[in-house]
């Protein structure tokens, strides 16, 4: 699995059933028993919430409805739970996330002390 690829990761017993498309955000080059992603979902209403990137479909994601992911649910999981790749996201919509994950995640700007005025 590469960052960018589009997956379809079967769910664990807290989340709803089934499969659910997620996207790879984490570097190629980290070693970890875990797999950082991003859940997609068809659900337009999803757009309402703060760190969403709407995604059109395309051939070479694989998606084939317009679908939002949900940055606001990165998550960790067991790569274990790949089913298969679907696709790989295009480079604008995954510079898309790369940004919402940023401010998502940033420290807050802390005021100056007054040491360092």
């Amino acid at each position: 699995m590469a960052r960018g690829d589009v997956l379809l990761s079967c769910t664990n017993r807290r989340e709803e059933k089934g499969t659910r498309p997620a996207i790879a955000v984490q570097t190629d080059t980290i070693i970890s028993p875990m797999l950082m992603v991003v859940p997609i979902t068809s659900s337009l209403a999803a757009l309402r919430f703060p760190f969403a990137v709407k995604i059109e479909p395309s051939t070479a994601n694989g998606l084939n409805l317009v679908s939002i992911a949900m940055v606001f649910q990165l998550r960790a999981i067991d790569p274990k739970r790949i089913v298969r790749k679907i696709g790989e996201l295009e480079p604008e919509y995954l510079s898309q996330i790369d940004a919402e994950i940023w401010q998502m995640l940033k420290p807050p700007d802390r005021e100056k002390s007054e040491d360092e005025k």
